[in-house]
């Protein structure tokens, strides 16, 4: 079965297509992005922009050409963040399916969390024991924790790295000033998950996926994504110390030079590194693993195990046929 993930975040929509059945490791066949920055297109008032709303249809529509056009049998569409906390979300996501025949739908954070440890429970398979998974994407930042594929902890903050960076920080790069003072606002915001996290128990293995936490790992020395995703990747807590030192102090622009940051996330970097940096000091942690698998591949095991294209969670999947008509 050839599926499309369309993943709706707060800076890009990505289409990610994969060859996949049920009991087999989806295999990417192609993937493309669209950046748009949803979060910092919302108004003042808290509404997706009607700049945001128009890019918004185009991406959907054109990441809809693309999967026809590349045979998939179903496109799996889903937003996260951005629209989940614009004030207009209804009206744009009626508008996105009149205008493209997309049924975007909406994950709750605590849908995020548990997507994404399905992934991560998958990628390390039962002799991993008890997952500890941590995820900062642009608007939040997502813990799970458990021993099954369900986990029994899943927690959502508003503490991405691009909204950390938008409430945080005035100056490029960051003054001393904002970046202390970010520090010990994160450290009090992640106080009480601390203490949830600590009445689950000690986690047999500690692991953290998305772009926020590759991108640090790789610049303090983690092999780089040409070396394929089963090389082990870790991020220590000394060398996040170490790399904060120096990557705040520079500009956005200076950033984006570095190997493993992208031009259109280099500007929330340093928060993104603040907030693994309180996220690791409240829950003790001196190391994490890097997975390759997150939320968009949560989405498609999950798709695989209904083979109806929904669960009993209500979880965000939407299909598109190969002839491009709404099913």
């Amino acid at each position: 079965m050839r599926l499309g993930v369309l993943d709706v975040g707060s800076n890009t929509v990505h289409l990610l297509v994969v060859d996949a059945h049920r009991g087999a490791h989806p295999t990417p066949m192609h993937s493309e992005k669209t950046m748009l920055r949803l979060a910092e297109q919302l108004t003042g008032s808290g509404e997706l922009s009607r700049p945001g709303e128009d890019g918004l249809v185009r991406a959907v529509e054109s990441a809809k050409a693309a999967a026809v056009r590349l045979g998939c049998e179903d496109v799996l569409a889903f937003a996260t963040s951005a629209v989940r906390e614009a004030k207009n979300s209804a009206k744009v996501l009626a508008r996105v399916t009149a205008e493209t025949g997309v049924n975007l739908r909406v994950l709750s954070g605590a849908d995020e969390a548990r997507l994404t440890f399905l992934a991560v429970r998958r990628w390390y398979g039962w002799s991993a024991g008890k997952l500890l998974v941590l995820d900062i994407g642009g608007g939040s930042f997502e813990v799970a924790m458990g021993r099954d594929e369900e986990p029994e902890l899943a927690e959502s903050l508003p503490l991405g790295a691009g909204r950390t960076t938008r409430t945080r920080f005035r100056n490029d790069p960051p003054t001393r000033s904002e970046v202390v003072a970010t520090s010990a606002w994160l450290e009090d915001q992640l106080a009480g998950l601390a203490k949830k996290v600590a009445g689950q128990g000690m986690p047999d293995r500690v692991v953290a996926t998305s772009k926020t936490f590759r991108s640090l790992a790789r610049l303090t020395g983690a092999a780089p994504s040409a070396a394929g995703p089963r090389v082990r990747r870790t991020l220590t807590d000394t060398a996040l110390r170490q790399l904060i030192a120096f990557i705040s102090r520079m500009t956005a622009a200076d950033l984006a030079q570095l190997e493993g940051v992208s031009g259109s996330r280099s500007h929330q970097l340093v928060a993104g590194a603040l907030v693994a940096q309180a996220a690791m000091r409240a829950l003790s942690l001196t190391e994490l693993e890097i997975c390759p698998w997150a939320l968009r591949e949560g989405v498609i095991l999950r798709r695989l195990d209904h083979a109806n294209g929904s669960d009993e969670t209500g979880t965000a999947i939407a299909g598109v046929s190969a002839s491009g008509e709404d099913r």
